[in-house]
């Protein structure tokens, strides 16, 4: 892949990639840092990349400037909850906060998830990967992908239990 089709791969998936890092460390100055980290790793090594690859080549590089800026941090403060507003539709004040409500216990139960898990729910679940993306993203085989990805959906299932909602 060559270097000038950086702004066309930045343009397609930066909303993605922002995601991704957003429900990794819930900090919204943290996550656009390391979006920039991110582009410019990609920028230094876009010729290692396929072209059919693109994507999950992204989430790696995102997700290794991830583990990199929170070793150099040392913690992560969990601050703005902005983006789990956003997800709600124009609808009532009420089912504003009934699913404002859900989304809240969502990401709690979701962030209590061993690391692993978390990661095979938020990438096959809420970025759309494939099974194999997502195994290969964090180096792992397909069918230990899909055992985390079970147990992560199964301790989520018994945390909603316990909670009593619906």
């Amino acid at each position: 892949m060559k270097r000038d089709d950086l702004d066309r791969i930045y343009q397609k998936y930066m909303k993605d990639v922002y995601r991704y890092l957003y429900s990794l460390c819930r900090d919204h100055h943290m996550a656009e840092d390391i979006l920039q980290e991110t582009f410019y790793r990609a920028y230094l090594h876009l010729e290692n990349c396929k072209d059919d690859q693109v994507k999950p080549w992204l989430f790696r590089v995102a997700y290794h400037a991830f583990i990199d800026a929170k070793r150099k941090n040392k913690r992560t403060i969990i601050q703005d909850i902005g983006f789990f507003n956003t997800l709600s539709g124009p609808e009532t004040l009420e089912k504003q906060v009934m699913e404002q409500e859900r989304w809240d216990e969502l990401k709690l139960a979701i962030d209590e998830l061993p690391e692993q898990q978390k990661q095979a729910i938020l990438l096959y679940e809420f970025h759309q990967m494939s099974y194999q993306e997502a195994a290969d993203l964090m180096k792992v085989g397909l069918s230990h992908f899909k055992i985390l990805l079970f147990r992560a959906r199964q301790k989520l299932r018994q945390q909603k239990g316990k909670g009593g909602s619906e």
